[in-house]
């Protein structure tokens, strides 16, 4: 049976939605860094999520949270996990001089939310009994799938940025260790 929002859910989806656009405006309006952070991003949920797609089907296992996502993995986790460090370090590379340990550690940190923003995405549909955010992308679980993972990091990413670089500089602050 599904349920109604309520107030409540009405707030944290307006929240969601705001988060989804100010964290990666945020990260962009940096002149000097701006673009680097948001590809470094995109590139650390994508990773995740392909990667761990993959291996999890290819290596299965146990599951992560059978309750919240019957499909996911440990193995597709790690593996996630695992690309993403790697890629971030290759495209921090590809755009200069960073340190490479401390990218490695921003895109753990960045996997791991974008994974359990997943997750809570996977809680909120099952809660109110939908399987799928949309059907505009078909046999994806909707718009919003391809998303769930990404709000999570990015607010991750910007909310390290801006207490490292404030708000003039978050990608720096970033990016720049």
């Amino acid at each position: 049976m599904a349920l109604v929002a309520g107030p409540g859910w009405i707030v944290a989806g307006i929240g969601y939605a705001a988060v989804m656009a100010a964290a990666p405006i945020l990260l962009r309006a940096d002149a000097a860094h701006g673009l680097h952070a948001i590809v470094l991003l995109f590139a650390v949920v994508w990773a995740t999520d392909i990667l761990g797609y993959f291996a999890g089907r290819t290596f299965g296992g146990p599951k992560l949270w059978p309750a919240i996502s019957p499909k996911k993995t440990w193995s597709g986790a790690l593996a996630g996990t695992v690309g993403a460090v790697v890629m971030a370090v290759l495209v921090a590379e590809f755009f200069g001089s960073f340190n490479r340990a401390a990218i490695a550690l921003i895109a753990l940190l960045l996997s791991v939310m974008a994974q359990l923003g997943d997750l809570l995405e996977s809680w909120i549909k099952r809660r109110f009994g939908a399987k799928d955010a949309s059907h505009l992308i078909p046999g994806h679980g909707g718009v919003m799938d391809r998303l769930d993972g990404f709000w999570a990091a990015a607010l991750a990413g910007c909310l390290i940025g801006v207490l490292r670089g404030g708000f003039d500089a978050p990608a720096r602050g970033l990016l720049l260790w």
